[in-house]
């Protein structure tokens, strides 16, 4: 499976001169809990809901500051076109929740580790569900044994 089947929902970003509101707005307007910070057309910053809390709101920064100033750098980014799999080691590697989704250097996304944990859960149901109707059902035999 590749990244970019992984993301469940896409990104959002905003330019680094939008205000430290704007963004918060437009994050409950969304329900998302980061923006991707875009400056024509690269990858500058992401902030997240704990940036603003921490950076903004804990040190009464002015609402109508710049969205970058509070902002986190670098960004740790993927290739939509790369393994699923080595997201799990950028999550490990890094301690991060998030990680910006690229193809070809530009912004598609966002992947969670609330995308892999659904995506884990969801391939869990589907391997349990012949074990579990075999235990609650029994072992069902072919009514014709099988010849050679």
């Amino acid at each position: 499976m590749r990244v970019r089947d992984g993301v469940r929902r896409s990104g959002l970003s905003v330019q680094p001169d939008q205000t430290i509101h704007q963004a918060a707005k437009l994050m409950d307007d969304q329900s998302v809990g980061s923006l991707v910070v875009v400056d024509r057309g690269a990858v500058v910053g992401i902030v997240t809901d704990r940036d603003l809390v921490r950076r903004a709101m804990a040190k009464s920064a002015d609402p109508s500051a710049r969205i970058d100033s509070v902002m986190s750098t670098p960004v740790v980014s993927i290739d939509a076109g790369a393994e699923l799999e080595s997201a799990f080691g950028l999550f490990r590697e890094h301690a991060l929740r998030r990680l910006v989704v690229t193809d070809s250097g530009s912004f598609v996304g966002v992947l969670t580790v609330d995308d892999l944990m659904i995506n884990l859960t969801s391939h869990l149901g589907d391997l349990v569900r012949p074990v579990t109707a075999e235990t609650i059902f029994g072992q069902h035999d072919s009514p014709v044994p099988a010849t050679s």
